[in-house]
């Protein structure tokens, strides 16, 4: 084991044990691919009673809360990973498919901004899901199953809750203005998407509910049998439901499934239906697609961010810029996307 590892390891150790009652011996850990913002590490854990944990670390690596889209536009990180763990407990409790948090560690062990959840089996890369045989029969039902999925946590409003940052639409929309201003040059296409949303604000119809904020395909994880978790909660805030359904419906999270707006799984009335039986309230797919644009605006400006980043060797690395590179692919979404709606 990498000193480095050996570290961490002692740490998760010494966590762990102050969680559990007693000595806890670490396993086969290693660091898993992917995240812009977090570590994500896999481990097994011997407990004191000889069961052996099968576990995943979350922390922030060395600049990576800085990462986040408040931050990157000039603010700070407003929903730290205590604030995530105490969320999915929430979660856990109220039967939403989550991984069950198991330890916020102590400071003292030589842990920080991090915490430790449960590690379950599945899939969670959005092409496999697609695109594998294996996938086909639970494909035909994760468009409704997600709808069922989000009328459950949208059940949930700030009195059952953490706290959590709220997030309404003209504060989002002057999150998008400042990372405008941040990315490197105009960019008139995105200008032009900011004027339509600035002119079309929908009111919010009740109070702000659970918003997941980062709700797409790549953020499943699903067996041959169903949905098993829904992963990163670290955008989580109050806000409109409506927030979700649209993200859902954007282009990118389709992976080449355009047809099938939700996720590359199904149409968005499935989507829709599923929500209204499940509780989840009326859909106004107009007020959808106005989210799915500024979704499409938020992605786009943090892609030409992170190509800066990229450039003036803030952070290096192939995910940046190849990031970097959709924001071309984005405008164009954008601009159909804008000519498909009303007032467009």
């Amino acid at each position: 084991m990498k000193p480095e590892n050996e570290q961490l390891a002692h740490a998760l150790s010494a966590a762990l044990s102050k969680e559990l009652g007693g000595e806890v011996r670490i396993e086969a850990l290693a660091r898993l691919t992917g995240g812009a913002s977090r570590e994500t590490w896999s481990f097994d854990a011997m407990g004191p009673d000889g069961v052996r944990l099968p576990l995943i670390l979350r922390k922030d690596f060395e600049g990576g809360a800085l990462l986040n889209l408040s931050a990157l536009s000039g603010e700070g990180d407003g929903f730290d990973r205590a604030g995530e763990y105490a969320l999915c407990r929430v979660l856990h409790l109220a039967k939403v498919p989550v991984a069950r948090p198991v330890c916020l560690p102590d400071p003292s062990t030589g842990l920080k901004s991090c915490y430790i959840m449960e590690r379950l089996e599945g899939e969670g890369q959005p092409r496999k899901i697609l695109r594998e045989d294996a996938y086909a029969g639970v494909r035909s039902s994760m468009a409704g199953t997600l709808g069922t999925v989000l009328a459950r946590m949208h059940g949930l409003g700030p009195k059952e809750l953490p706290m959590l940052p709220t997030q309404s639409v003209e504060s989002q929309l002057a999150l998008c203005r400042r990372m405008l201003d941040l990315g490197p040059g105009p960019r008139p296409i995105l200008e032009l998407a900011l004027r339509w949303l600035r002119d079309r604000m929908p009111p919010l119809r009740s109070g702000p509910r659970l918003v997941h904020g980062d709700f797409r395909n790549g953020n499943f994880l699903i067996r041959e049998a169903g949905l098993v978790a829904i992963l990163d909660w670290e955008t989580a805030h109050l806000g409109d439901p409506m927030e979700d359904l649209g993200f859902l419906c954007m282009k990118p999270w389709r992976f080449g499934n355009n047809k099938l707006e939700v996720g590359g799984f199904g149409p968005r009335e499935d989507l829709f239906r599923a929500y209204e039986a499940a509780g989840g309230g009326p859909v106004d797919p107009e007020v959808v697609r106005y989210w799915e644009v500024l979704g499409m605006l938020k992605w786009g400006a943090f892609c030409a961010i992170r190509a800066m980043l990229h450039i003036n060797r803030v952070q290096r690395s192939v995910e940046a810029a190849a990031i970097g590179r959709r924001v071309a692919e984005t405008e164009y979404d954008l601009v159909r996307l804008l000519e498909a709606s009303h007032g467009g």
